[in-house]
C-alpha cells in the first residue's frame, strides 16, 4: 500500500507545469514524455472505445507531439489513424522528433476531413492557450462528431477555465501527471466528459521543486479531528450561533449541522427570542443573555454570524464578536450586510459566499474564479469559500482547495446553513481555518451524495456522522487508493 503523499492532490497552473516540465527535461528527454504521454491516450481510447476511424489533429507544440504519438500508437493497434497538421513543429523540437516516427496517412487540417471520421483526437493546443481559438481552426473541431482531448479541449483555458474562442465538448479528456484548475471548474469541466489522469514517468523530484499552491479537496489534504476515550463536550468544541427573529429555521439548519458534524455543545445566542428557540431541539441550550454577558465564556470562541439575520441584527453582532477576538463564520445576512463593504468583514475567520452574495460583497467573480477568490482572501484576512458546483477554499497565504466531491441536490435552501455548521463544529474542535474549512465542504459533500436524489435541507444532517466515518476511513488511504488519479 502507497502511503498518502500531500502531492498526489496538487493542481498546478499551466505555467507552474510548464515550470515542473522543463525540470523534468533535465532528466528526461521531452519525446520521451511525449512518447509516455501518447501511449497513455491510445490506452485510454482503447479502454473506452472499439476500433474507429480517427484523425488526429496536431497543432505544432508539445501537445502536438503527443498527439503524433497517440497517432503512432492507435496506428500500431490496427486502428485507421491518419494525422492533420495545423502547422508542422518547429524543426529540431521534441514535437519534431516524435512527429518523425508517424508514418501513417496525412491529410488537409480542413472541416470535410474531421467531418468524414468516427472519432477526432483533438491534439491542437494545450492547457496553456493565452488566445482566442482562430475561427478556421474552429471550423474543423466543430465539424468532428466525436471528440478526445489531449490534456484540455483546444480552447480551454487550463488555469481559470474559460473558453478562449471556442472548444468542443469532449467524451473524453486525458490529461498527464496533474490536474489543472480547468479539469475542476465548472461549467467547463462538463465539456471534458471522462477525464484520465495518466502517469507519464514525470520524475518526483521535479514536482518536489515545484510544490503546488492548489489541491483536489479531499480527505489527507486534512483530517478530521479524532475522538479519544477521554474527549468530552468542551475538547469536541463549543460552536455558538447568534439566532435573529424572522428566520428562525436557518439558525436551526446550522445548529444541526453543527452538531450533527461532531460539535460537542451548540448554543443559540437568541436574546429576547429564546422562548420560541426553545421549543423543538432538546440538545440545543437557548441563551437569552446579552452577547457581552455571553462572550464572558471563554470556552465559546467560535461563533457563526449570519443565518437567519437581518442586516440590522448583524450590524448589533458581528463588530461586537469580531471585536472580542472570537473565530467568527460569516455567512446568509453578514454577507447581504457587507455588501459593498469587504473591509466590514475583516477580522472574521471564514465567510461562505455563494456567486450571488460574493458578487454583491466583492464585484463579479469574472473570468478567472480562482486568482478572484484568492483575491478576496488577501483583502479579508478571511478564509473565503466560494460555493458553488466547484467550491473554493482560498486561504488569505493563496492557498487555494478544489472541491467537487458534492451533487446538484445541495442546491437547495437552507443547505448552505448546514454547511456553516459543519465547518464551525470542524473549527471548534480545533482544526487550523483553512483545513477546518476543506473538510467542512467535503463532508458537506459527501453527506449530500449519502442523502439521495432530493433532500431538503433537514435532512443533510442525517447523513453527516455516516460522511465523518467515511473520512476517516479515506484519509489513511495513498490518493489513487482513494479512486483520485
Amino acid at each position: 500500500m502507497r502511503s498518502f503523499s500531500l502531492s498526489d492532490l496538487g493542481v498546478y497552473t499551466p505555467v507552474e507545469m510548464g515550470a515542473v516540465d522543463r525540470l523534468a527535461a533535465q532528466q528526461i528527454p521531452v519525446a520521451t514524455l511525449m512518447e509516455n504521454a501518447g501511449r497513455a491516450v491510445a490506452r485510454a481510447m482503447q479502454a473506452s472505445m472499439r476500433p474507429a476511424r480517427v484523425l488526429v489533429l496536431c497543432g505544432p507544440g508539445n501537445n502536438g507531439g503527443d498527439g503524433y504519438a497517440a497517432a503512432r500508437f492507435l496506428l500500431e493497434a490496427g486502428w485507421p489513424v491518419a494525422v492533420a497538421a495545423l502547422a508542422e513543429p518547429k524543426p529540431g523540437s521534441a514535437a519534431a522528433e516524435v512527429a518523425g516516427r508517424f508514418v501513417g496517412p496525412r491529410v488537409p487540417f480542413v472541416a470535410a476531413e474531421a467531418a468524414r471520421v468516427d472519432v477526432v483526437l483533438d491534439a491542437v493546443f494545450g492547457a496553456g492557450l493565452a488566445r482566442d481559438v482562430e475561427p478556421a481552426v474552429a471550423d474543423v473541431l466543430r465539424a468532428a462528431r466525436r471528440v478526445v482531448a489531449v490534456d484540455v479541449p483546444s480552447g480551454v483555458d487550463g488555469g481559470s477555465g474559460q473558453v478562449r474562442g471556442y472548444a468542443p465538448g469532449a467524451e473524453l479528456t486525458v490529461t498527464f501527471c496533474r490536474y489543472k484548475p480547468a479539469h475542476l471548474l465548472y461549467p467547463v469541466r462538463e465539456s471534458m466528459g471522462r477525464i484520465v489522469l495518466a502517469d507519464i514517468g514525470m520524475p518526483s523530484d521535479a514536482l518536489e521543486a515545484h510544490p503546488p499552491l492548489a489541491w483536489l479537496n479531499a480527505p489527507g489534504l486534512w483530517r478530521v479531528p479524532e475522538l479519544t476515550p477521554e474527549s468530552h463536550k468542551y475538547t469536541r468544541g463549543v460552536v455558538s450561533l447568534c439566532a435573529g427573529e424572522n428566520m428562525p429555521g436557518a439558525a436551526r439548519l446550522c445548529a444541526s449541522g453543527a452538531r450533527a458534524a461532531g460539535a460537542g455543545l451548540v448554543r443559540l445566542a437568541a436574546g429576547d427570542n429564546a422562548p420560541a428557540f426553545r421549543l423543538g431541539d432538546p440538545g440545543l441550550i437557548v441563551d437569552d443573555a446579552p452577547l457581552e454577558v455571553l462572550l464572558g465564556d471563554a470556552r465559546r470562541h467560535v461563533w457563526v454570524c449570519g443565518p437567519g439575520l437581518t442586516e440590522a441584527e448583524v450590524e448589533r453582532t458581528l463588530p461586537v464578536l469580531v471585536e472580542a477576538g472570537r473565530c467568527v463564520l460569516a455567512d446568509a445576512g453578514a454577507l447581504s450586510a457587507a455588501a459593498g463593504r469587504p473591509d466590514a468583514l475583516r477580522g472574521v475567520a471564514v465567510m461562505t459566499p455563494h456567486a450571488g452574495e460574493f458578487a454583491r460583497v466583492f464585484g463579479a467573480v469574472g473570468d478567472d474564479p480562482p486568482a478572484r477568490v484568492r483575491q478576496a482572501a488577501r483583502q479579508t484576512g478571511a478564509v473565503v469559500v466560494l460555493k458553488g458546483a466547484s467550491t473554493l477554499i482560498a486561504a488569505p497565504d493563496g492557498r487555494l482547495a478544489i472541491n467537487i466531491h458534492a451533487t446538484p441536490a445541495l442546491g437547495t435552501a437552507g443547505s448552505g446553513d448546514t454547511l456553516s455548521g459543519v465547518i464551525a463544529a470542524m473549527l471548534a474542535a480545533g482544526m487550523p481555518v483553512w483545513e477546518a474549512a476543506c473538510a467542512g465542504v467535503w463532508l458537506h459533500g459527501e453527506a449530500g451524495r449519502r442523502a439521495g436524489a432530493w433532500p431538503v435541507a433537514e435532512e443533510l444532517d442525517r447523513h453527516l456522522g455516516s460522511a465523518r466515518v467515511e473520512a476517516e476511513r479515506l484519509q489513511g488511504l495513498s490518493a489513487r487508493e482513494q479512486g483520485l488519479l
